[in-house]
């Protein structure tokens, strides 16, 4: 088997074009035990996102976790399984489409999942074939964390050591002081309160990562609250009307802090009753905004007396988010527009 991937049969000339592939993390094809456990396998099974020796690990996610872990998991996902199919895809694809409207018509814009499908060999695959020598990868991730931004960047790297004749490649590992971003996330939360109403504070929960990733040097918690800090600047709130938590909490060992699911407990006995709880590090709505935040913690902090609980759905494709990523795609593709 030849060490490098056949290049397509173009004349150099037409080689020469220019993409932009948006990166998410993937979800499986359908709401079921069956699609969630392959799924569950490559998420799981990434050194980045488990980072525990392969031998101590590997018989852990093969026996209970892939035993018990998909029928739960495919649960949760019929709950807000749209028509469409998976809220992360429809969302992420609707953003594709939606940036490829306001960049120049040469630009061609794609978006792929670190895991499942499209995937990103199979889409890089493709994007060769329609000639493209120049690419810009951004990952949807606003703040960057090992096991998010990096895992995502690695499939790429992983695809250029096997192209023998290497495209030219920019990414932005980052993105969470931009000012689109925050000025997105601004309009669309007034725009909410507007429709809604306002609670008493404003839960902005981003998803965790293990303590330890944190000590060993990941900036993610710092860039959360920095993103947190502007975004509650840009809305006029005090530091006592928000509150900065993160989610999803993986296994037995010690993650960062506070616990969203913690605080949902906690707060409405503290005397906060109302709460409005948004995600800024999800770009689109997915099974841990949906489902964790807005039922599971809807429910919860409902049962530990809360009065009022309000999500406000992710940026998705809101004309401004896309105004920013625009923007900011323009600005890392100085030069090759």
């Amino acid at each position: 088997m030849p060490r490098f991937l056949p290049e397509p049969a173009l004349p150099f000339s037409q080689q020469q074009r220019t993409a932009v592939l948006l990166l998410n993390l993937g979800t499986p094809a359908a709401p079921t035990a069956a699609a969630v456990r392959p799924y569950l396998r490559e998420f799981l099974s990434d050194a980045r996102v488990v980072e525990l020796p392969q031998w101590l690990w590997q018989p852990i996610l093969q026996g209970p976790v892939l035993t018990l872990r998909p029928k739960k998991s495919a649960h949760g996902y019929e709950k807000v399984w749209l028509p469409e199919g998976s809220p992360l895809a429809v969302f992420t694809e609707r953003q594709a489409a939606a940036l490829a409207q306001k960049l120049p018509e040469h630009i061609i814009v794609r978006h792929a999942m670190t895991y499942g499908e499209p995937s990103v060999p199979r889409t890089l695959a493709e994007l060769k074939a329609q000639g493209v020598g120049r690419l810009l990868v951004l990952p949807l991730y606003p703040q960057y964390a090992a096991s998010s931004s990096a895992a995502a960047l690695d499939k790429v790297f992983a695809v250029l050591q096997q192209q023998r004749n290497q495209m030219s490649v920019r990414t932005i590992s980052r993105f969470y002081d931009d000012a689109g971003y925050i000025k997105a996330m601004k309009q669309h939360i007034e725009a909410y309160w507007a429709v809604h109403g306002r609670s008493s504070k404003l839960m902005l929960s981003f998803h965790g990562i293990p303590q330890a990733g944190h000590d060993q040097g990941d900036p993610y918690p710092e860039e959360c609250r920095h993103t947190a800090k502007l975004l509650a600047a840009a809305l006029n709130l005090a530091e006592t009307d928000y509150l900065v938590s993160f989610q999803s909490r993986f296994g037995k060992a010690k993650w960062v802090e506070p616990s969203t699911q913690d605080l949902f407990d906690s707060l409405p006995k503290q005397g906060t009753t109302t709460l409005d709880a948004f995600c800024p590090g999800f770009a689109a709505d997915c099974l841990e905004t949906m489902e964790e935040i807005a039922i599971a913690g809807r429910e919860q902090f409902h049962a530990a007396g809360g009065e009022q609980f309000h999500y406000i759905p992710c940026l998705n494709d809101n004309p401004a988010w896309i105004d920013a990523l625009a923007a900011l795609a323009e600005e890392n593709l100085h030069g090759w527009l």
